[in-house]
């Protein structure tokens, strides 16, 4: 299938796929995307939010997975994120990009760290791989469908394709995995905010919230699993 690389609303690159007509990353902004998504709503929402109710929390690696690998932009924005915790990492990948790829997307340049960039995507697959003092990589060749973790992770980043061009990766059988893949109050966000999406989400057993999207998209999904204190979904009916 060809792919193209393609630079976005806020000057970051991501790759194209005209057939198509999807890309890895919103054409709107990749790093605004990821930035909003999965940083901001994602890993400091927990962090704040979770984390903070916890004594000594600094001293626990925060668990991460992201269904997706893709570029590696999600991944370097969280390993850049100053947060002083430790994160463990595990990435799920079926189709990684290619070294031309790599290089052309060079975000190293972009996010001023050449060095972070290429130990990332240097890195061995299938096993842990130390890439700085605070942030450790696992990626993993496999399919969404093959995820089987239980009670493992703090937080998902959901980064697949669209539902309109791979609705089989947006099923209740794959939220199902990743709400057992998460420990009790763990987060998934997603920059998706289809309705069948949120149903799925919802009938696997998640809290779901619907919130301000990024640039170019109204809104996107945060989900929580076993929540305390469950956040009503004001749009539940619509």
């Amino acid at each position: 299938m060809k792919r193209e690389i393609m630079t976005t609303g806020d000057g970051s690159k991501t790759i194209h796929m005209p057939d198509l007509n999807e890309q890895y990353h919103s054409k709107h902004g990749a790093l605004q995307e990821a930035l909003h998504v999965f940083i901001q709503t994602g890993m400091e929402y927990f962090l704040e939010v979770t984390l903070s109710r916890k004594r000594n929390f600094h001293q626990e690696p925060l668990q991460i997975l992201e269904y997706g690998f893709g570029t590696g932009l999600n991944a370097m924005l969280t390993a850049q994120h100053k947060s002083n915790t430790p994160i463990v990492y595990t990435a799920v990948e079926a189709f990684p990009i290619n070294e031309e790829e790599v290089s052309a997307m060079d975000y190293g340049q972009f996010l001023n760290d050449q060095q972070l960039y290429k130990s990332m995507h240097q890195s061995g697959w299938e096993e842990d791989q130390e890439i700085t003092s605070y942030f450790t990589l696992c990626k993993k060749q496999k399919t969404f469908e093959n995820i089987a973790n239980e009670d493992q992770f703090d937080l998902i980043y959901f980064d697949a394709f669209g539902p309109r061009t791979q609705p089989e990766l947006w099923t209740e059988a794959i939220f199902n995995a990743a709400y057992k893949a998460l420990k009790s109050g763990g987060v998934l966000t997603t920059y998706c905010a289809a309705g069948q999406v949120r149903r799925n989400m919802q009938s696997a057993g998640f809290t779901v919230e619907r919130l301000p999207g990024p640039p170019g998209k109204r809104e996107m999904l945060r989900a929580t699993k076993n929540e305390v204190s469950p956040i009503i979904d004001q749009h539940s009916n619509q």
